[in-house]
């Protein structure tokens, strides 16, 4: 089984969102059982939220529910739990480093490292550009994809 952790600043936008992309595309695939996929937050701010209603209605367009999803904070633990833990930008990637202390195992990456185009996924809690957010994610998680396919994974 792999096992996933997407992280982001609050876990109420980005994060969220990649969790539950990369949920329907493993569903569609076929592959559920092959995974464990989840997402949290570096920070403490947003911690019991439910996702940020423009994640919501992003992924409503496309009938991915994020129903029962609540922030929860990414633990000094999660680094043995997890064999991917993905966060959306740089400053994302400083925090976990933070968190868990070190990288010995190169568990930790930016969700677009997969892409033939590495680059930080903005924030819409910030830029309100959820529909940018969503094609951001929708790259990476199909470059992750494809990425776990080709290392025979899967």
């Amino acid at each position: 089984m792999i096992k996933i952790l997407f992280v982001c600043h609050g876990n109420i936008c980005r994060s969220p969102m990649a969790e539950f992309v990369f949920k329907d595309m493993v569903k569609k695939a076929g592959l559920e059982k092959q995974f464990m996929i989840a997402s949290a937050a570096t920070s403490m701010e947003e911690i019991g939220n439910p996702v940020h209603y423009g994640t919501r209605n992003k992924l409503r367009k496309y009938n991915i529910s994020v129903a029962g999803k609540y922030a929860v904070r990414m633990e000094r633990s999660d680094y043995d739990k997890y064999d991917y833990l993905i966060g959306m930008d740089s400053a994302n990637i400083r925090n976990m480093l933070r968190i868990t202390g070190s990288d010995p195992k190169k568990k930790v990456c930016r969700l677009l490292d997969f892409t033939a185009h590495p680059r930080d996924i903005a924030d819409p809690w910030y830029t309100g550009n959820f529909d940018l957010t969503y094609d951001d994610i929708l790259e990476g998680c199909t470059a992750l994809l494809s990425y776990l396919q080709k290392n025979d994974r899967l």
